[in-house]
């Protein structure tokens, strides 16, 4: 039996403070998975749920981007993978009745874990001009509203479409189809407040800005460099692949200003070894200066230099270009400035570049704490000469990795959720849809921001998300919301960015991941991209929430059929119908994708 959401609001500015732990997961994670998820699903809808997770003919978690092994366990899924899970499949729910309970006012003061707690939204509600409630609206309705606020803008780039990493590729496709045949590459979304720098990085010195490395190389690697992460908080199911690694005879440097229990030790819940003693799995840690990320990069790459047969020079030769530019600089770098600059020591710095040289296939692996400084480009641009040194990209073992946070943040951006598409992206479009799509840059994040603070953007829409919390500058972002003429979001629970409005706002509920789809053509499932490229099918299977929500492909559909009319001739409604259909067009528009519904039917999926 699930129990019943907290009345009261916990206090979020007084935390507790205790030692810090050594080891991470083991059974404290199992009993407190256990416990998080009966609460909100209870004992036999948490054994039905958490079994589907991950699996290959289950649904992909809703949590993070870290990809699944060929070889799945029963129980593939983290503490955190778990927790968002038991949100998503909660037996709570948020009804009219509760938004008749409380004001907005009311949602603004509580706290982000409250909202959360709540429950599933069940109706489509609407907070007319002026008002102190959202009340329901048919869907119909909220159509009608979204399409008057956009048929009054000057122009359709005072509209932003903003994307989260949850939206599946089917319905991040339609949605940047819609708002470029609206006429606005206006497609902000959480890309770019996390891992832009590691896509414009890695574009630039390796051709595309993705990572170069699937889950097995991990498993033949010498050495996994692990800097600026902290995958036992964000990514727990990496602590696995990491321990397999070790046991191959893999060594791992930790790169970060503090230490994080899981690296330090990690007692993995799926076997037995693990619970009772665990794995260390940190052989050295460098414990940086913060933001000195690239001046370790560039003292080890000025060290592999100067050491007689460091460097690959078939592999520089044949693969790599500006080779002679970058000696000079990195060689010209003062070495006791650049050690200063990380907060290490000689020793440190020692032990590192014999554990570099001694490996034949080296990944790196990162996240936010490179990409998020304003230096995290050329930070991200050193890494890559760091690894071509010695030639470490392109084959088995060894490459980039950089581990993305959000489910499906990588497919959308795959799918054209971009705000300066490329013009050979915009001319497949074209061919296959036979419109002129926008060719002038949209908004990103922050100038979206700006924009709705001046002024100059009016309607905004987000597809999932919670873009007052995610987004830089909090004071300053709910400002620019509130200017806005109409804000909606497309929602499965409660969030801060319901309770920001502008002077009209919408909240319409969609499907889970968890749960069944049915459309007109049958049962539908979506696909998503993992954080190493890697595409697979997602299908739920419990009932849906409410008989109220709609998928978000059918969301994009009818909001496309209600605003462009009957000037497209985009087939929508077959869309909304048969997902199939769309990745029939997906697979004649972007590269890497043909016989999409062919490749996409196998167990694993295709890279």
């Amino acid at each position: 039996m699930a129990s019943k959401p907290p009345k009261s609001d916990p206090v979020q500015d007084a935390p507790q403070v205790a030692e810090p732990k050594r080891a991470a997961a083991g059974l404290p994670a199992i009993g407190h998975t256990l416990r998080i998820a009966q609460q909100q699903m209870g004992v036999k809808r948490t054994a039905l749920t958490l079994l589907s997770v991950n699996q290959k003919d289950g649904f992909d978690c809703p949590g993070c981007a870290w990809p699944e092994p060929e070889h799945r366990h029963k129980a593939e899924f983290c503490e955190n993978g778990a927790k968002a899970v038991a949100e998503e499949a909660t037996l709570r729910r948020v009804t009219p009745e509760f938004f008749a309970a409380h004001p907005v006012a009311d949602l603004a003061g509580r706290s982000g874990y409250w909202l959360g707690q709540q429950g599933r939204l069940t109706h489509p509600m609407y907070l007319p001009e002026g008002g102190t409630h959202y009340e329901p609206v048919t869907w119909e309705r909220a159509f009608d509203i979204i399409g008057e606020e956009i048929a009054a803008l000057a122009s359709p780039d005072e509209a932003v479409f903003y994307t989260s990493g949850r939206t599946s590729n089917e319905a991040a496709f339609l949605y940047q189809l819609f708002a470029r045949e609206f006429g606005t590459n206006n497609l902000p979304d959480c890309s770019n407040m996390c891992h832009e720098s590691s896509g414009s990085a890695l574009s630039e010195t390796i051709g595309i800005g993705k990572g170069s490395v699937l889950l097995e190389d991990l498993y033949q690697a010498d050495l996994i460099i692990v800097a600026g992460q902290n995958p036992g908080t964000n990514h727990p199911r990496m602590l696995s692949a990491l321990e397999k690694a070790k046991d191959n005879g893999a060594k791992i440097i930790s790169v970060n200003p503090l230490p994080e229990a899981g690296l330090e030790r990690f007692k993995n819940p799926q076997t037995p070894q693990g619970m009772l003693k665990g794995a260390a799995l940190t052989d050295l840690f460098l414990q940086i200066r913060i933001g000195g990320d690239q001046a370790l990069f560039r003292l080890l790459n000025k060290l592999i230099l100067e050491t007689d047969g460091a460097v690959d020079e078939a592999f520089v030769r044949e693969h790599t270009h500006g080779y002679e530019e970058f000696t000079e600089a990195a060689r010209a770098a003062d070495r006791d400035e650049t050690l200063t600059a990380t907060g290490l020591t000689e020793e440190d710095i020692d032990k590192a570049l014999r554990m570099v040289l001694a490996s034949q296939r080296t990944i790196v692996c990162w996240a936010m704490g490179l990409t998020q400084h304003k230096h995290s480009v050329p930070t991200i641009r050193e890494v890559v000469n760091f690894l071509l040194l010695r030639g470490n990209i392109g084959r088995p073992g060894a490459g980039v990795c950089p581990v993305r946070g959000h489910s499906n943040v990588q497919g959308d951006r795959t799918m054209g959720i971009f705000e300066r598409p490329s013009p050979a992206f915009l001319d497949a479009l074209e061919k296959e849809f036979g419109f002129a799509p926008p060719r002038e840059h949209g908004y990103d994040v922050v100038r979206a921001i700006r924009a709705l603070r001046d002024g100059e953007a009016k309607v905004f829409f987000a597809m999932g998300g919670n873009f007052v919390s995610a987004s830089p500058d909090t004071d300053v972002t709910e400002a620019a919301m509130r200017r806005a003429r109409l804000t909606v979001h497309v929602s499965t629970k409660l969030n801060r960015s319901h309770a920001v409005t502008g002077a009209r706002a919408l909240i319409l509920p969609t499907l889970g991941r968890t749960e069944r789809d049915l459309q007109g053509s049958g049962e539908q499932f979506v696909t998503v991209e993992d954080s190493m490229g890697m595409v697979h099918a997602s299908r739920g299977r419990l009932e849906p929430a409410s008989r109220h929500l709609l998928s978000e492909p059918a969301i994009v559909s009818r909001l496309a059929r209600r605003v462009l009319g009957e000037n497209s001739r985009t087939p929508w409604e077959e869309f909304e119908k048969d997902y199939a259909t769309i990745r029939d067009r997906i697979a004649r528009v972007i590269p890497g994708f043909e016989d999409f519904n062919a490749r996409v039917a196998r167990p694993g999926g295709f890279a």
